[in-house]
């Protein structure tokens, strides 16, 4: 989900709503339960969902919640949110049903759909994933030839993503370009074939008939249905008439990053009996997600999508350029190329925006933030600006950097010199922290350990999301208790205070503690981001909000 997505988010907003009034309650009665699932249920159908799944997802939902174990539970509130967490899952397929590439290749994929559903380019899309990823050989075929410049399209987009696409042969029907396409695919020695078909305004007999002739002279191992999910119920409606005239094996839902209600993603599965495969949140090539119904329904009810962002970061991150910034810190040589490099990688990964909006919890802080300026995405790029605009005399030695060059680096940025200022400021504060763990050698890594984050950055993250990691161990807690008793106090007292908050409340390794969770998250990761405390970002004002130049920073006068 790319930056600032408003996927699902008025349906998100909806539901967080009822549910705030359930957890509020100490104990819930059934007049209680059948209040919230009439909100659920308007929530549903505002949001675009067809009726009939409605009733059946609520009449679930009411039979489970309104049973004796629920009501009478320490955590009634919570108990009833599980259930609709379960019963959504159920909703949307259970399980994720990526595109099955098991059977003798070259594996025949038929992409079909209505024209302006955004086929050819998800095509494209589907190609580059399963040759960058999935390191198969493709071949892309267009089987358009009615719309004009529909090849040379498919052409031009398989130019740009470095996938081979069939030369076109002027004359010839969809059926001869399909069949050449097969046989161009098996002498090449290509994986996947994927067939781009024709689409019309609206579904008719002619298209139909003509994908139904190319299905049975090519025999695909999946026929792909790609729909528009800002359609709503349009896009279950055409599903369900190809299903019908032509049969399907999944869906591909685009532009959902611009669907706030999702109606055709949770109708889909129960009307039409097929998985949704692929979701496109965004216009880059790399825009393209898995359709997992646990991690959907996650961000749905707001908690978030830890593996999500797992996964982002695993396919956006240099490791070996993180490894590299992460030795620098470690020997308190962190510089200014460093810090552009880690901006970088946050705008790589979706901005604050998209990263926020996968972290459980922070939905319930969406008025907060944009009462204290909202996030300001371009910030990162402002500071990047800024960054490139030194010399490497500067980015090396930022202390070099006097009024003068200061005023000269603002004006090649477009910036202020305040603008510049704050940078620094945030610079110096970072060089400080890595100076001080430079002091304690290996104190980072234990510090994160003991914090929740296994080894430490976004590959401990992973090992929290799967389940793993687990913290130090007894001995590791032991060790570290003596080498933080042998600390200079003055030398704490200078660290962020979240910080401080938590060496004080490391587990006594005698006492068999628990490893606490990260600062300001409380247990669970419900509360905000790691280290950030109390839920609060840095650099929105406002009550509550201390101020603070990164990342976000209230909107540019």
């Amino acid at each position: 989900m790319q930056p600032g997505s408003p996927m699902f988010q008025s349906l998100s907003d909806r539901l967080s709503g009822v549910f705030d009034k359930l957890t509020r309650r100490g104990a819930l009665s059934e007049t209680d339960v059948n209040e919230a699932m009439r909100e659920v249920r308007r929530a549903l159908l505002e949001a675009d969902v067809a009726l009939d799944v409605v009733r059946d997802f609520t009449d679930k939902v009411k039979a489970k919640a309104i049973g004796a174990n629920v009501i009478k539970s320490v955590s009634p509130g919570q108990m009833v949110i599980k259930i609709v967490n379960d019963e959504m899952v159920a909703m949307l397929g259970s399980d994720a049903s990526p595109i099955d590439l098991n059977a003798q290749p070259p594996v025949t994929i038929l992409m079909v759909g209505l024209q302006g559903s955004g086929k050819t380019t998800t095509t494209a899309k589907i190609g580059n994933r399963l040759n960058t990823r999935d390191k198969k050989k493709v071949l892309l075929a267009s089987l358009d030839t009615r719309r004009p410049a529909a090849m040379e399209q498919l052409i031009i987009l398989g130019h740009q993503i470095s996938v081979d696409v069939l030369p076109i042969v002027a004359g010839q029907t969809p059926l001869q370009i399909a069949m050449r396409a097969q046989e161009t695919a098996r002498n090449g020695g290509f994986d996947v074939l994927l067939l781009d078909t024709a689409g019309r305004t609206t579904v008719d007999d002619e298209l139909m008939d003509e994908v139904a002739e190319v299905k049975r002279a090519t025999s695909p191992h999946e026929v792909l249905l790609v729909a528009d999910a800002l359609t709503g119920q349009d896009a279950v409606n055409t599903a369900k008439a190809f299903e019908a005239r032509v049969g399907i094996t999944g869906i591909v839902l685009t532009r959902v990053d611009g669907d706030g209600r999702g109606g055709a993603a949770l109708s889909m599965r129960a009307v039409t009996g097929r998985p949704i495969k692929l979701i496109g949140v965004g216009e880059k090539w790399d825009a393209l997600e898995d359709f997992d119904p646990k991690r959907i329904a996650g961000r749905i009810l707001g908690m978030g999508d830890i593996v999500g962002l797992v996964e982002r970061a695993a396919q956006n991150l240099d490791a070996s350029k993180a490894m590299a910034i992460a030795e620098k810190m470690r020997k308190g040589a962190f510089d200014l190329d460093d810090l552009s490099e880690q901006l970088k990688q946050v705008e790589q990964m979706g901005g604050m925006g998209g990263i926020m909006g996968m972290m459980p919890g922070i939905g319930k802080m969406k008025k907060q933030i944009e009462a204290a300026g909202g996030i300001d995405e371009k910030m990162i790029k402002r500071q990047r600006a800024i960054i490139s605009s030194m010399t490497a005399q500067e980015r090396r030695h930022p202390k070099v950097l006097d009024g003068k060059r200061k005023r000269r680096v603002a004006a090649g940025s477009g910036t202020k010199p305040e603008d510049v200022n704050r940078l620094l400021k945030q610079y110096q504060q970072m060089a400080e922290m890595m100076k001080m763990m430079k002091k304690t050698p290996g104190m980072m890594g234990k510090m994160a350990s003991a914090m929740g984050l296994g080894g430490g950055g976004l590959g401990g993250l992973g090992k929290m999301a799967m389940g793993g990691g687990g913290g130090p161990s007894a001995a590791e807690l032991e060790a570290m208790q003596k080498e933080l008793a042998a600390l200079d106090p003055q030398a704490i007292a200078q660290l962020p205070r979240e910080m401080q908050d938590a060496l004080r409340n490391l587990p006594d390794a005698g006492k068999g503690g628990k490893a606490p969770s990260l600062p300001g998250l409380g247990s669970g990761m419900g509360g905000g981001l790691p280290g950030l405390g109390g839920g609060r970002l840095p650099g929105l004002g406002g009550p509550g909000l201390p101020k603070g130049p990164f990342p976000f920073g209230g909107k540019r006068k």
